[in-house]
């Protein structure tokens, strides 16, 4: 599994409270969900590999997509 580093995050209440009600309709935690909002936005950008390419050349944790129906293979409390 990829290392993870934790760090403090500043935000406007009302963000983190519409960040919490997406995350939750999508079955995922506030964690995986704002992580998945910034892959997805990095991804957009051209500034991260999309997961299909980090995936040759590093194995990924958790379930397949074909085993949630998710991109990326997330579940609910798996991190992204």
């Amino acid at each position: 599994m990829a290392e993870r580093k934790s760090f403090l995050l500043r935000i406007d209440p009302r963000v983190l409270e519409a960040v919490q009600r997406w995350a939750n309709d999508d079955l995922r935690s506030l964690n995986a969900h704002i992580e998945y909002l910034l892959r997805q936005s990095l991804q957009r950008a051209g500034r991260l590999k999309p997961i299909s390419e980090q995936a040759a050349s590093e194995p990924q944790a958790g379930f397949s997509e074909s085993e949630t129906g998710r991109p990326g293979g997330d579940a609910a409390s798996e991190p992204l």
